[in-house]
């Protein structure tokens, strides 16, 4: 028998009936936006000794666990996972968008890792978002409409894991995903409210508003069955000509009909640039951490090499006879934080394009270096501000936040192999543009919104064919022995980094379980400030006084996560988002 995540809230007590026959989860809302925090949702950890998968729905996690009980590799119930999740979490992911993958291949003891992240159109230049007054763009002017649509890397990305590690038929792996657009899935109250507080955007474009708001004017509540012909329509044309279909068949053609006839911000993308995208595969980054090996995304990705270089950094310091009640653990953390995202923000971009220092950053006598910047004094005082620290000159630094809607999977499977894989449509619901049943991303605007500062170039400025900086941070860790041990990532921006950082930091320093390690209030830097969830007063206090600058706020991440301990996989899911782990 399955084994299911329990939850532990009898509020919405008519979703946890659903959530037991339907595989429902519920979650509180809140008022807050652009992928608004929901609440928190306690959960307990799952046990398997055979597989495990973890995804952000629980109807995800059902498809995936269904491939896997048939056979299917960790690849098949990837992909079979994130097709479901392009139809029930729209807001995160979908076809629309990219992606990259680490996954483990136990039969050849090999690391890959692959990059499906979106492209600029050819045509776009450096000054993409300036505005007609000459200034940098506001985010939401930039992000909705086709401005800022890149090139979907996910449909190739999951027929290149297929053709390389899946052990089903292809067809087969789009199934349920079929299945629930055609006849209705359960509108979730956490995608109810995240559709009612985008009213302004959603509404924007007919197919976009008639699907969300399908009287035109009340939003989807939740409970309300939504289907999705046009979804299932698309999914059965991949599924019968494969995942190339998608960049030049018909499908193709009316996406590109769709996006370059916007009466307002129309989309620069061709006919040439779908048909020429492709997937790379990327030297994934590693990295020694208490005698663990740990791997993520290399470039374009800033993840697995700012997530390295803070760890790195930490290498150097005794976190584990500290403890995590100690402020000085978090003084450490944060100024290793520090450190890294002046490396992040300074050097990263599409290594294709840009020439970045990319390992070197993870160089350890350069980490050792960096270490000895950290006070390490009985009363700590944080450093004065720290310019990157490799030398040469290079592009200036791109800080720019921007709000995201991403998920992430973690699969193990009965054969050994283990599946990380980060996907995004950007912002919340991306370009708030649909075509073909899925929501189409507004990636471009990961890309710097100024192309120069100071008159030296921005790494990440806008260039036709350049994929732009990511921060996602799918992750496997390794034991000693060279087997993966612990399997996480998270949805979450630049923030996904330190949710990472965090996670890993408390499982292994500090011996806790994965569920309490996600359900752990979250604390991190990215370079200016400490931030914080409520309920650390007086570690928020303590920092202060160190001369932190600390902001308590909601912080929505989506992680999920197993971990081997011994024979068994635990896994669990981000308390606070809805997803679900099963395992067997």
């Amino acid at each position: 028998m399955p084994h299911y995540m329990l939850i532990r809230n009898t509020h919405y007590s008519i979703y946890a009936l659903i959530f037991l026959f339907l595989a429902l989860n519920p979650v509180f809302a809140q008022d807050i936006a652009p992928e608004p925090a929901t609440g928190f949702t306690a959960k307990s950890a799952v046990s398997g000794r055979d597989f495990m998968i973890v995804t952000a729905h629980p109807l995800a996690t059902k498809a995936g666990y269904d491939i896997l009980k048939r056979g299917g590799t960790a690849a098949d119930a990837g992909i079979a996972a994130q097709l479901v999740l392009g139809l029930v979490e729209p807001q995160s992911s979908g076809l629309g968008g990219g992606g990259f993958a680490l996954y483990f291949d136990k039969a050849r003891g090999r690391l890959i890792s692959l990059d499906g992240r979106e492209t600029a159109p050819a045509t776009v230049g450096k000054h993409l978002f300036r505005g007609s007054n000459g200034q940098p763009m506001k985010f939401f002017d930039a992000a909705v409409g086709g401005r800022a649509i890149g090139v979907p890397g996910l449909p190739a990305l999951l027929g290149k894991l297929h053709e390389w590690h899946g052990k089903l038929p292809w067809r087969d792996l789009f199934s349920p995903a079929i299945a629930h657009a055609e006849t209705g899935f359960q509108v979730t109250p956490r995608l109810a409210q995240m559709v009612a507080k985008d009213r302004s955007r959603l509404r924007r474009y007919t197919d976009t508003r008639l699907y969300f708001y399908p009287d035109g004017v009340t939003p989807v509540q939740a409970g309300y069955l939504l289907r999705n012909p046009d979804y299932a329509e698309t999914l059965r044309g991949l599924a019968i000509n494969g995942a190339q279909s998608f960049y030049n068949g018909p499908n193709a053609q009316s996406m590109i009909e769709e996006i370059r006839n916007l009466p307002d911000a129309p989309s620069a993308m061709t006919m040439e640039d779908l048909e020429g995208y492709h997937v790379k595969e990327r030297q994934p980054v590693c990295g020694p951490y208490r005698g663990y090996r740990v791997c993520s995304m290399n470039e374009p990705s800033s993840g697995g090499l700012t997530l390295l270089n803070a760890l790195g950094i930490l290498q150097h310091f005794d976190l584990r006879a500290l403890g995590k009640e100690n402020v000085k653990s978090w003084h450490l953390i944060g100024e290793a934080s520090r450190l890294a995202f002046a490396d992040r923000n300074f050097y990263m971009a599409d290594p294709d394009v840009v020439n970045t220092p990319g390992v070197r950053l993870i160089d350890p006598a350069y980490l050792k270096a960096r270490a000895a910047l950290i006070s390490n004094k009985p009363i700590q005082q944080a450093m004065p501000g720290k310019p990157p620290g490799w030398g040469g000159a290079l592009p200036a630094p791109d800080t720019a936040s921007k709000p995201p809607g991403t998920t992430h999977i973690s699969i193990v499977d009965q054969y050994g192999n283990a599946l990380s894989m980060t996907t995004s449509i950007e912002n919340a619901f991306g370009s708030r543009v649909m075509a073909n049943g899925f929501l189409l991303n507004n990636q471009l605007t990961d890309f710097s919104f100024e192309a120069e500062k100071n008159g030296v170039s921005v790494a990440n400025a806008v260039a036709g064919g350049k994929r732009p900086r990511s921060s996602m941070s799918p992750v496997i860790v390794f034991d000693p022995q060279g087997e993966p041990v612990l399997v996480i990532g998270s949805a979450g921006g630049s923030a996904i980094i330190g949710y990472v950082l965090q996670r890993i930091i408390s499982i292994i320093d500090w011996d806790m379980d994965i569920q309490s390690a996600l359900d752990t209030p979250h604390i991190l830097h990215r370079g200016s400030a400490f931030e914080m969830e409520e309920g650390q007063t007086g570690l928020k206090e303590t920092l202060e006084k160190a001369g932190h600058p600390v902001e308590v706020k909601d912080l929505n991440s989506g992680l999920t996560a197993i971990h081997r301990i011994g024979a068994l996989y635990f896994g669990a899911a981000d308390p606070r988002r809805e997803g679900m782990a099963m395992g067997e």
